[in-house]
């Protein structure tokens, strides 16, 4: 399944900055945590401080309750979240509490 989802960024020029060069080269534990919670491709665009992720998923594997559960008992995974939340803001559609949040799909080439 692909999923879209928002997040942004602080608007700081720094921290916009860091946050693409820990994304230059994530840490090993992180890719191998969204491997086998299966996901199968994963990609961040950002314009501005908006965020948009892409993630295609192994529908078979793929939990995302599992995944939030991860960051709960996976101290690695826990601090990569404590780390990212530094650079990251909800957006002003985010419910409390989260951070990547769905997008609607308004347009379909393909369904045309």
């Amino acid at each position: 399944m692909r999923y879209c989802l928002a997040l942004d960024l602080k608007d700081e020029p720094e921290l916009i900055a860091g946050y693409e060069q820990h994304h230059r080269r994530i840490w090993p534990e992180i890719a191998t945590h969204l491997r086998a919670h299966g996901v199968l491709g994963m990609e961040i665009y950002r314009l501005g401080t908006r965020m948009t992720m892409l993630m295609e998923t192994d529908d078979a594997v793929y939990d995302a309750a599992k995944m939030a559960q991860a960051v709960v008992d996976q101290p690695k995974v826990r601090e990569w979240e404590e780390l990212m939340w530094r650079f990251q803001a909800p957006t002003p559609w985010t419910p409390a509490g989260e951070k990547w949040t769905p997008m609607n799909k308004i347009f379909d080439l393909s369904a045309q």
